[in-house]
């Protein structure tokens, strides 16, 4: 049904910038987060692993009659979202395939930039989107482990975080880059810290935005866009530290979080 919710997973907080960005896209939609905090960080887990809870996932979600799931997790996106997609009917959206799309459309110089956990610039989930569309950018990824704790933390914008991010990103400055992945949905909390350490006058891509369009225009061309009336819900769950998530989750989110349930996975 068009007011039926759409589902979006990520194993933590991170995947909470994507709802803020999509909750601003389609202000009509209702949605069902899952933090799956049991597991997290997806990023040092094995690929088996990963594509066992994101099934489980959305086995809970399709249980909630979702009509579409949103992989908020580039981990995820990168290892399981094939897979996913040939074992389920629902239409998933994963959040690397928009953000190449967008970057091979908008980067003039055609020299972009990656950057992420070290799972995800390791899994090559980029390089082989951009070779997939047989886009002609060149594409200069590096591994920023360090960000997603000073995010959690809070230290995002304190000077530890520029003197880090000068060490992972000060190279860029001798490239010509123009367009910048964000390919950790924890980053956009350091949009202003990566501004200041790269000189270039640079194009961010943020994965929500990126996925905002895509999944609009599914919705559009589908006619099952929510025109119901009935005001928009977001339902939080998440399957361990129900409290924490209450606590941090509202920096991702930009507002309070309230009625987080805690579930198990089957």
């Amino acid at each position: 049904m068009s007011s039926s919710p759409i589902g979006i997973f990520d194993s933590g907080l991170g995947g909470l910038t994507v709802l803020k960005s999509l909750q601003l896209q389609l202000p009509n939609e209702n949605f069902i987060y899952l933090g799956d905090t049991a597991h997290l960080p997806y990023g040092n887990k094995g690929i088996k692993s990963v594509i066992r809870y994101s099934i489980q996932i959305i086995d809970f979600f399709l249980s909630h009659n979702t009509k579409a799931i949103v992989i908020a997790c580039n981990t995820a996106s990168a290892v399981a979202y094939q897979k996913l997609k040939k074992k389920y009917d629902i239409p998933i959206f994963d959040v690397v395939t928009p953000s190449v799309n967008i970057t091979n459309k908008i980067s003039k110089n055609r020299i972009v930039g990656v950057i992420g956990t070290h799972s995800t610039i390791q899994s090559g989930a980029y390089k082989k989107s951009f070779f997939d569309i047989n886009s002609d950018c060149s594409v200069i990824q590096i591994a920023c482990p360090l960000f997603v704790p000073l995010i959690e933390e809070g230290w995002h914008n304190k000077p530890v975080a520029q003197e880090i991010a000068h060490i992972y990103l000060g190279q860029y400055n001798k490239t010509k880059i123009d367009t910048l992945i964000l390919g950790c949905t924890h980053y956009p909390i350091m949009e202003k810290t990566i501004k200041i350490v790269i000189k270039n006058n640079i194009e961010l891509v943020f994965s929500g935005d990126t996925l905002g369009y895509e999944l609009s225009d599914h919705l559009k061309n589908n006619n099952c866009e929510n025109t119901s009336g009935i005001s928009c819900k977001t339902k939080f769950y998440v399957t361990d530290f129900p409290q924490k998530f209450d606590e941090i989750g509202g920096k991702f989110l930009g507002r309070k979080i309230e009625n987080v349930n805690h579930i198990t996975l089957l």
